[in-house]
């Protein structure tokens, strides 16, 4: 399937084409360069999250997981103990699974270290493929890549969690390592 034309005339990828939270992200945010080392963990840390669950749970939750995790600063993030993530356990504005509150934990003082090196961001940045996918159709549409396996590989070496290939092409996806809107959507460059 191709970019489908919703009701205000704009041709889209067919996952943004009706109003609400979806489109406002596919329109304004999805595919757009992010800078700085939060706005890299909280993809990260959200797409993680994502894991399994549907993209709009945690849109919807957005705001609540920037509360909880306090703008995505490494350092407060790094500096949470068992009580603190007992008490995100409890927080039902947010995705409540062990796993993923322990795997940000760990990711945020993983990022912490890399400052020693060359930053979560610029080793994101170091994966970008060379020759980016454009896709004219969602069968054509990756989930996976070469880059995105390998990012997940250099990460694990370096004490992330919950940084498999799969998770990994969304985050270069949603922060516009390269641009994946479908050929023919209105985004499509626009990045």
């Amino acid at each position: 399937m191709g970019p489908l034309v919703g009701e205000d005339g704009v041709a889209r990828c067919p996952w943004g084409g009706g109003p609400g939270v979806m489109r406002d992200y596919h329109d304004i945010e999805w595919g757009n360069r992010v800078r700085g080392e939060a706005a890299y963990l909280e993809r990260l840390t959200l797409e993680a999250f994502q894991s399994g669950l549907s993209w709009s749970t945690i849109l919807n939750k957005r705001e609540a997981f920037r509360e909880v995790f306090h703008g995505f600063d490494a350092d407060r993030i790094a500096a949470f103990d068992e009580a603190d993530e007992a008490r995100l356990m409890q927080e039902a504005r947010i995705v409540r699974n062990r796993a993923k509150i322990s795997a940000a934990v760990v990711n945020a003082r993983a990022t912490v270290a890399l400052r020693d090196a060359e930053g979560l961001e610029a080793l994101v940045l170091s994966f970008a493929p060379d020759d980016p996918p454009a896709p004219r159709t969602t069968e054509e549409m990756q989930t996976t890549s070469a880059e995105s396996l390998a990012l997940s590989k250099a990460l694990k070496k370096r004490g992330f969690a919950f940084v498999g290939p799969t998770t990994m092409f969304a985050l270069m996806e949603a922060i516009g390592i390269f641009d994946p809107h479908l050929v023919g959507c209105f985004r499509r460059g626009a990045g």
